[in-house]
C-alpha cells in the first residue's frame, strides 16, 4: 500500500511521477519493439525459406556446363531410396528473353506435369488459367508480374528466345519459338513471379537440345533442417561427374545476412530496455531524496531496513512488471495485426512501406517464437528489478537523525 501511495505523487511532487510514467513508456515500448522486430524477421524468414524451398529442392544436383545429366532415371532411384527423401524431380533450366506485346528476360524450367502439380506454391497459387493443357508441348506457366511485364494473359502466346542458337547456312540465328501461356501463377516471391516461365520436360528439352537428358536434379526431403545431415548419402548415391548444392550453400549469404541481421537488430533494441532501467533508477533515487523525512519517521516508529527496501523495491518493480506487461501485450496485438497496420500508414500517408521489388515478399509476415518472447519479458523484468536494487538500498540505508536534522 505504501509503494503503490509512493508512486502516486503529490501535485508538488508532479515530476517524479513523470519520470516514473516514462520509465513505464519506455520498458512497455521497448518489449513491444523487440517483440514486434524480432517477430517480423522470423516471419520473414520463415516465408522466404518456405517459398524458396517450396520451388527449389533441399539438394540440387547439377550438371556441369555445357552436359547434361542423360542417365538420370537410375540416378533418380537411387535418391528415391534414401529414406529422409520425399521425391526427385528433374529439371532442364535456360535463360531467355520472353516476348508479348513488351519483352524481358526469364528463366524457363522444363518440368513434368506430376512435379509442377506437386509444386504447391504453383499449383495452389494459379490465379489465372489452369495446368490441365501443360503437358502440351506448346504451352507454358508464367509468373504473374512477368505476365503483366510482357502486357499477357492466360490464352495469350508469349514468344521465347534463346541465345544458344540454332546453327544455320547462313550462322548462328537466335531459337525463337511461340508458345501458349496456360496459366499465370502468384508465388508471393516477386523473384519468382517476375523471372519464372515453366514448360514441360519434353519441350523443355526440345527447345534447349539437351536430348533425353536433363541439367540438374532437385531432391525434397521431409524438412530443410533433416535435408542437411543427408548430404553424405546424397553424394555417395551420384555416381556421376556433378556438383551437389544443398539449400543452405545456394542462398548462404542471403540467410546468413538475415541472420546477422537479426542478431544486432535484438542488441540494438535492447538498448532501448536498458535506458528505461536507468530512467527507474534515476526516478526511485529521486523518490528517496524527496521521501526522506517520511523514511525516517517510519524508522523512528520501528520500521527495519528492511521494510523501507522492500517499500521502495515494490515502487521501482511495480513500474517494470506493469510497463513489461504492457509491451508484452502491445508486441503481440501489433504482430496479430501487422498487415492490416502496414495498410491503414499506407492508406494515410499514401506511400507504400514494403515494396516487393525490395523485400522479395508481397505482404509483412510475423512469426512469434514464444521462447524469443519469454526471453524478451525475462530480460526486461531482470534490468527492470536490478534497477531498483540500488535506489532500494539507499533508502534503507538513510540515517534518520541525519534525514531529520536539516526538516
Amino acid at each position: 500500500m505504501m509503494a503503490l501511495r509512493y508512486l502516486r505523487a503529490r501535485r508538488q511532487e508532479g515530476f517524479i511521477s513523470v519520470i516514473a510514467i516514462f520509465s513505464f513508456l519506455g520498458i512497455g515500448l521497448g518489449v513491444a519493439t523487440l517483440i514486434i522486430v524480432m517477430s517480423v524477421m522470423n516471419g520473414f524468414r520463415a516465408e522466404l525459406l518456405d517459398r524458396i524451398l517450396g520451388l527449389n529442392g533441399h539438394y540440387e544436383v547439377r550438371a556441369p556446363a555445357e552436359e547434361t545429366l542423360t542417365d538420370y532415371p537410375r540416378l533418380i532411384t537411387r535418391l528415391s531410396a534414401i529414406p529422409e527423401v520425399v521425391r526427385v524431380t528433374p529439371i532442364v533450366e535456360g535463360q531467355v528473353m520472353a516476348s508479348g506485346k513488351e519483352a524481358s528476360g526469364a528463366l524457363v524450367r522444363g518440368i513434368t506435369p506430376e512435379d509442377i502439380a506437386a509444386l504447391t506454391v504453383i499449383s495452389e497459387g494459379l490465379i489465372e488459367g489452369s495446368l490441365e493443357t501443360f503437358g502440351e508441348n506448346e504451352s507454358v506457366v508464367l509468373g504473374y508480374r512477368l505476365a503483366r511485364t510482357l502486357g499477357v494473359g492466360a490464352g495469350d502466346k508469349v514468344k521465347l528466345i534463346s541465345a544458344a542458337g540454332t546453327p544455320t547456312a547462313f550462322g548462328t540465328m537466335p531459337r525463337v519459338k511461340t508458345y501458349d501461356v496456360a496459366a499465370l501463377f502468384d508465388t508471393g516471391m516477386y523473384e519468382y513471379d517476375s523471372g519464372y516461365v515453366y514448360m514441360s520436360l519434353a519441350a523443355a528439352q526440345n527447345y534447349f537440345r539437351t536430348g533425353e537428358g536433363v541439367t540438374a536434379l532437385e531432391i525434397f526431403a521431409e524438412d530443410p533442417e533433416q535435408a542437411l545431415r543427408i548430404r553424405s548419402a546424397v553424394i555417395q548415391a551420384i555416381d556421376v561427374r556433378a556438383f551437389v548444392y544443398d539449400w543452405q550453400q545456394s542462398r548462404a549469404s542471403f540467410f546468413n545476412a538475415l541472420q546477422v541481421e537479426r542478431n544486432v537488430m535484438f542488441l540494438i533494441l535492447t538498448l532501448i530496455i536498458l535506458v528505461a532501467a536507468f530512467n527507474i533508477i534515476s526516478s526511485m533515487i529521486m523518490l528517496v531524496k524527496d521521501k526522506g523525512r517520511s523514511i525516517a519517521i517510519l524508522r523512528t516508529m520501528g520500521a527495519t531496513r528492511g521494510m523501507i527496501m522492500r517499500v521502495f523495491f515494490i515502487s521501482g518493480a511495480s513500474v517494470g512488471v506493469v510497463g513489461t506487461l504492457f509491451g508484452f501485450l502491445l508486441g503481440l496485438g501489433f504482430c496479430a495485426n501487422i498487415d492490416r497496420i502496414k495498410e491503414l500508414i499506407e492508406g494515410l500517408t499514401g506511400a507504400e512501406l514494403f515494396s516487393a521489388e525490395i523485400y522479395f515478399l508481397s505482404h509483412l509476415p510475423a512469426k512469434v517464437d514464444p521462447s524469443e518472447v519469454t526471453v524478451v519479458v525475462i530480460m526486461a523484468l531482470v534490468l527492470s528489478l536490478l534497477a531498483t536494487l540500488y535506489p532500494s538500498w539507499r533508502a534503507a540505508r538513510l540515517d534518520p537523525v541525519e534525514a531529520l536534522r536539516y526538516e
